[in-house]
């Protein structure tokens, strides 16, 4: 009886766990820039397609176009918070804080000179 119930218990969580696996394979993400600072973002999304009408509709400014699509990561955009019309970067990485510093690093290659994370999202997993 023992022995039933452990194997039972052991079905359960490989199935939970499949269960899961399966659901974060389908997480996405996009993530638009724009002029001046505009940015949008989708996240957790089924289809990337989706995701990216998302970060379209939610980009407020002018020229706004998808820079990257996210899968089980995160997106980060930088400007220069001074001048937010000149400088900006943008990176996706499966660590938020990795997008993060590489927004920021882009940002000051481009001349940036008071850099400022402006925006982020990360789906399911990131």
């Amino acid at each position: 009886m023992i022995r039933l119930a452990r194997t039972f218990a052991l079905v359960f969580a490989a199935g939970c766990f499949l269960i899961a696996a399966l659901g974060a394979s389908h997480a996405a993400g996009a993530l638009a820039v724009g002029a001046c600072g505009a940015y949008g973002y989708g996240f957790d999304f089924r289809k990337l397609a989706d995701a990216r009408v998302a970060a379209m509709r939610k980009c407020s400014g002018e020229g706004c176009k998808v820079v990257g699509t996210i899968r089980r990561g995160c997106a980060a955009m930088a400007v220069d918070a001074k001048k937010p019309c000149g400088s900006f970067g943008w990176a996706i990485s499966p660590h938020l804080g990795k997008a993060e510093n590489a927004s920021l690093r882009r940002c000051y290659e481009f001349g940036g000179k008071d850099c400022v994370v402006r925006a982020f999202a990360c789906d399911e997993k990131g």
